[in-house]
C-alpha cells in the first residue's frame, strides 16, 4: 500500500462510510461497524455486537483482488481489501495495543523518515507486532512497545520499539571454560564477543539504538547469582524471563540464599507470548541467566528451555530498544 493511501485511511472518522467493492457487487457500512466487522471475522462473532450480520455478506467474501472505497471528506480512495484491517486500526487503535495485535509485516530494507518520526513522538503509527526490516541478510523484528519504559535507576522515558533479529547473529562462547565467575558481566560475551552484534545493529539502525539503564548480574557465590548492579545497556542478551514468562534454570532461593535475580526485563516480551513459535525458529541461542558455578541459560534448537557449559558455542541473538 502506498504511504498516500496509508495517510487516507488515518483521516476517518466514525462518520465516514465505506463503500464495499466486492464479487456480490458495492455495498455501504458505517466505519465504525466496518471495524467491529472485521475484527470479529478474523477472531470471534461475538465481537461484532450490534451490528447486523446480514451487513456482512460482502465482507465475508473479499478477497485481496478487491478493493475498498473508503469516504472521507477529503474525497474517495480505493484500498486493497487486505490492507484494510490494518490501515484502520492503525487510524483507531490505542497505541498499547499495538503490542497485542501481531502483523508480521516487512517495512523495507532501510528505516525511513517518517518511520523514525512516529517511534519518537510515540504514536507507532505504521508498526504492528512482528513487523520487519529485512537490512543485509537479516530480519530485524518488533517484539514488544515501550517495554523498558519508565524503569531503571534513572527512569527510561524515550518511546521505544524492542527489536530482535529473527536468528542468532553468529554464534560465541559465554566464557573461554566452564565458569561463571563474575556473572553475566564478568562473562566474555558481555566483554567481548557481543562487539560484532554492536557493529550489525548499529550498521542497521545508528543512532536509533537507545541507552537505557538495566539491573545486572556481576558476582556468583557457589552457583548462585549472588550481586548485580545497573549499568548503562544499549544491547544485551535476553534473559529467561524475556523469552519464557518465567525463570526456568536460573536458581531460585532455598530458604537460606536468595540469589540475585533483580531485573527490569520482567515480563516475556509480547512477540513471544503471542507468537511462541518465533521464540526458537529452530535455532540455539544464549541468554544471560546464571544456570550454576559452569552453565548459562539457553533457548535450545529444539525450543526447549536449557542451559550449557559457558564455554559451548551458542547462537548470539540480542535485543535492544530503538527510538
Amino acid at each position: 500500500m502506498k504511504i498516500t493511501d496509508y495517510q487516507k485511511v488515518q483521516t476517518l472518522d466514525e462518520s465516514n462510510i465505506v463503500l464495499i467493492d466486492g464479487n456480490n457487487g458495492t455495498k455501504t457500512i458505517m466505519v465504525t461497524d466496518f471495524i467491529k466487522s472485521l475484527i470479529g471475522l478474523t477472531s470471534s462473532q461475538d465481537f461484532i455486537s450490534g451490528v447486523n450480520l446480514s451487513e456482512l455478506t460482502q465482507i465475508n467474501t473479499l478477497s485481496a483482488d478487491d478493493k475498498l472505497l473508503i469516504g472521507t471528506a477529503a474525497g474517495n480512495k480505493a484500498i486493497g481489501a487486505d490492507d484494510a484491517l490494518f490501515a484502520i486500526l492503525d487510524a483507531f487503535v490505542p497505541k498499547e495495543q499495538r503490542r497485542m495485535i501481531y502483523r508480521g509485516k516487512n517495512l523495507g530494507s532501510v528505516i525511513t523518515e517518517d518511520q523514525k518520526a512516529n517511534i519518537k513522538n510515540g504514536t507507532f503509527k505504521g508498526f504492528f507486532l512482528g513487523d520487519y526490516w529485512s537490512i543485509g541478510s537479516y530480519t530485524w523484528r518488533i517484539v514488544d512497545f515501550d517495554y523498558w519504559y519508565n524503569c531503571g535507576d534513572t527512569a527510561f522515558t524515550k518511546p521505544h520499539l524492542v527489536i530482535m533479529p529473527d536468528k542468532p547473529l553468529y554464534n560465541a562462547q559465554m566464557n573461554e571454560t566452564n565458569i561463571t565467575t563474575g556473572g553475566y558481566v564478568g562473562s566474555k560475551m558481555y566483554k567481548e564477543n557481543l562487539s560484532q552484534a554492536k557493529t550489525l545493529a548499529a550498521s542497521a539502525f545508528g543512532n536509533l539504538i537507545l541507552t537505557h539503564r538495566e539491573h545486572l548480574t556481576n558476582a556468583v557465590t557457589n552457583g548462585y547469582p549472588s550481586g548485580g548492579s545497573w549499568y548503562d545497556s544499549t544491547l544485551e542478551l535476553p534473559n529467561e524471563i524475556m523469552m519464557y514468562g518465567s525463570h526456568v534454570f536460573a536458581p531460585s532461593g532455598n530458604g537460606t540464599i536468595i540469589p540475585n535475580r533483580y531485573t527490569i526485563s520482567k515480563t516475556q516480551l509480547a512477540l513471544f507470548s503471542v507468537v511462541p513459535k518465533l521464540i526458537s525458529n529452530r535455532a540455539t541461542f544464549w541468554l544471560r541467566d546464571v544456570v550454576s558455578s559452569a552453565d548459562f541459560a539457553r533457548v535450545s534448537h529444539g525450543g526447549n528451555a536449557g542451559g550449557n557449559n559457558a564455554s559451548a558455542s551458542g547462537g548470539v541473538r540480542p535485543v535492544f530498544a530503538i527510538g
